[in-house]
């Protein structure tokens, strides 16, 4: 591997490591307990194996992630592809980093949450995030050769003192990590949005590649492929580390969140310098996600709207920093059921993606699979967002998996065959 490998696999983990990333493997921890093994590999799958075949897919195509929608239908693709671009950048994922980052930095130095502090943050942390996103070219070498290892030292500290100054013992599972850990983690694992982010975060680790010579189809797909295993080793060890402190703080009192067990970490290890120390991860962590993020809804947008990159990205900055006004709270209820509905369509996306050669990348296979899948997380979605449809529920329950969240995997096998029982003469790729 060369230096670029390095520095582009160092910016990809960077752009992944953001809010969910810190916030949810503590409180698997916390809940899985003795069971955190189990639970921390299923979450992995999820959090880290899906955003890496993800972004390895975009290096298959030519544009972005409307090229593998595009499979489906291009309308499909224009909403579908939208709605990632949505649900990441301005409508969830940047603003919940942002206020993550305040929760975790600012408010252990404060009497209490602070809705005046809280706008003042937001206004500073939006302005540097606009204007390091204003030059996406150079985010790569930003990124990946300063920001990145500040942070990763920043996170060794805090995981080395979680190994060895934290003896207490682990506890009894919570019920919902009970009787199947792993699969309960997988599902966890969808709320980091990385699977989903890894659609958008792909063509920038394209471009960064391409803008470094590599052309040809062969060396952009290994090239990304290494860079992709540099970005998993660091992303397992992390989220193995920080879940483990989580299991290990889970007998030391109540946590609302995983900000909340960090932070009461962080002052158990080291003191107020261990909430200074918390405070320079997560805003670091969030910073370098926001910027991916918004310079991935910059190019995209860009280029199916007739407004400027400046322009997208202005309009992007400005509505995530409305929403992150609005709490912590509220951008994470919204986003669950949203999540929900989206992921299991994204992880079909991907895997067929890699399939495509078993079934001669056959329309009419991704069609049925999506379509089956769509209706059962469609309906997760709603159930989600608290929404009680009994009968529906006491017919669904008959699925496999459904209890565990998973019941949309066999639909998506029945929809992908009965496509594949229509499949006809390989058809024209429509152009995006």
């Amino acid at each position: 591997m060369n230096k670029n490998t390095f520095i582009i696999g160092f910016m990809l983990f960077a752009l992944f490591f953001g809010a969910g990333n810190l916030i949810y493997p503590p409180t698997l921890g916390m809940e899985a307990g003795t069971s955190y093994w189990a639970a921390i590999a299923g979450f992995v799958i999820t959090g880290v194996g899906l955003p890496i075949l993800a972004v390895t897919a975009i290096s298959y195509v030519n544009n972005d992630a409307r090229e593998l929608a595009d499979k489906v239908h291009p309308l499909f693709g224009l909403i579908f592809t939208s709605a990632v671009y949505l649900a990441i950048g301005p409508f969830f994922g940047v603003p919940r980093a942002a206020t993550v980052a305040y929760e975790m930095s600012m408010e252990p130095f404060m009497s209490g949450t602070s809705s005046l502090m809280l706008f003042i943050f937001t206004t500073v942390f939006f302005i540097l995030v606009f204007i390091v996103s204003l030059n996406p070219s150079k985010m790569v070498d930003r990124i990946g050769q300063y920001l990145t290892p500040i942070l990763l030292l920043s996170i060794i500290g805090l995981i080395v003192g979680g190994f060895f100054l934290l003896d207490n013992p682990l506890t009894e599972p919570s019920e919902k990590y009970t009787s199947a850990p792993f699969f309960t983690g997988f599902v966890e694992g969808y709320l980091t949005m990385d699977a989903i982010a890894a659609l958008a975060f792909g063509i920038i680790v394209v471009n960064a590649f391409k803008d470094r010579g590599i052309q040809s189809k062969q060396e952009l797909v290994k090239s990304t492929l290494k860079a992709g295993a540099i970005t998993g080793i660091g992303l397992i060890t992390v989220y193995s580390s920080i879940g483990w402190i989580g299991a290990k703080m889970a007998g030391t009192g109540n946590f609302a969140n995983g900000g909340e067990i960090l932070s009461g970490a962080a002052d158990v290890m080291f003191g107020t310098f261990g909430a200074l120390l918390l405070g320079v991860i997560v805003s670091l962590a969030c910073f370098t996600t926001c910027v991916g993020l918004i310079v991935a809804c910059g190019q995209f947008f860009a280029k199916i709207s007739p407004l400027s990159y400046k322009w997208v990205i202005t309009l992007v900055t400005v509505v995530s920093y409305l929403i992150a006004n609005q709490g912590l709270n509220t951008i994470i209820k919204v986003s669950v059921p949203v999540l929900v509905f989206i992921y299991p369509i994204a992880i079909v996306l991907i895997l067929l993606t890699f399939m495509q050669r078993l079934f001669g990348g056959a329309r009419s296979v991704f069609r049925g699979a999506i379509l089956f899948t769509a209706i059962i997380s469609f309906y997760d979605g709603l159930t989600a967002f608290g929404l009680k449809m009994p009968a529906v529920t006491d017919t669904l329950e008959y699925l496999p998996f459904f209890s565990i969240g998973l019941g949309w995997i066999i639909p998506a096998l029945i929809g992908g065959l009965i496509g594949y029982m229509f499949k006809g003469k390989p058809e024209p790729a429509y152009t995006s």
